[in-house]
């Protein structure tokens, strides 16, 4: 087979680079006309963004509305107070009204049409008086009269009386010096104000009281030092009588009583020991360990 010539590989390169170039400008423009098309699409951006601008326009003019309506509320509060203010101020002030005999400050002869301040005091009401609320003096008779701790008191200020009211005739003192005596704190007596238990027996319950919180003896307990190793031991009666102490149960655990022997001898074990306990700790497993 014969090998290809030299212009025949360089005209099958050439082809070839050719094909390729046609091949990227191909897909070249498929891929921006599918991106413009389908991904990245400029007609459909731009109306997106036109809704969006037709929309914050829209929540844009809710907003001013609202704020609107909001200061417009406040305005009419602040202005239904003021009139409110000035209304109780018209009442408050209604002696400075007009009469037929004498102008009022409002309603000066020098001008053309009086004030609309008196015109309102016209049309308002005076206010009425506020009685003030007096604490009767015997409200506090039933809460202390158990222990009379408490001195009632009373007002010394005397309300006005009213108008064209005369001063009753006959021997009345005042009435401040009546509720003084009436209401005066209580002074008892000798016999009321001494304790009913005599001092004898109050001393008598200190010391009841003193022996039940004090201790029972004076000795100190000293755990930590050698304050008992000087103390003679004193033994107890079981210890010290004259027939000594029993061995059972501190140099042996069976009860010995020669006098029943049948032999001379003690009594003596014939089964042998168990060598398998003997053994216990001192042999060894396989392992190396004790058993």
């Amino acid at each position: 087979m014969q090998s290809p010539s030299l212009s025949e590989t360089a005209y099958f390169i050439m082809k070839m680079n050719f094909y390729n170039e046609m091949a990227v400008r191909i897909q070249k423009r498929w891929r921006g006309y599918y991106i413009r098309k389908y991904i990245h699409n400029y007609y459909a951006l731009k109306k997106y963004l036109e809704a969006i601008s037709v929309n914050n326009e829209i929540v844009r003019n809710e907003l001013q509305e609202y704020a609107e309506m909001k200061e417009n509320e406040e305005k009419r509060k602040d202005l239904e107070k003021k009139e409110k203010e000035k209304k109780y101020q018209a009442r408050k002030m209604h002696y400075l009204l007009s009469t037929e005999q004498i102008a009022g400050i409002y309603n000066s002869p020098f001008r053309k049409s009086p004030d609309p301040m008196e015109l309102l005091l016209r049309n308002s009401k005076p206010l009425s008086h506020r009685r003030q609320q007096m604490k009767s003096p015997f409200s506090y008779e039933l809460y202390d009269w158990p222990t009379c701790k408490r001195p009632p008191t009373f007002s010394t200020a005397q309300p006005l009386p009213p108008i064209g009211r005369q001063k009753p005739q006959g021997p009345f003192r005042d009435t401040a010096e009546v509720l003084w005596q009436r209401y005066k704190p209580l002074e008892p007596t000798l016999r009321v104000a001494a304790s009913i238990n005599s001092p004898v027996e109050k001393a008598r319950e200190e010391i009841k009281k003193e022996e039940w919180r004090n201790r029972i003896h004076d000795n100190e307990f000293l755990p930590f030092s050698s304050y008992h190793k000087n103390k003679k031991y004193d033994p107890s009666i079981f210890r010290s009588g004259k027939y000594g102490q029993e061995t059972y149960g501190i140099k042996q655990f069976r009860e010995v009583q020669p006098q029943k022997w049948v032999a001379n001898k003690d009594f003596q074990t014939v089964l042998p020991s168990i060598v398998l306990f003997e053994k216990f700790g001192k042999t060894y497993s396989r392992t190396g360990q004790i058993v």
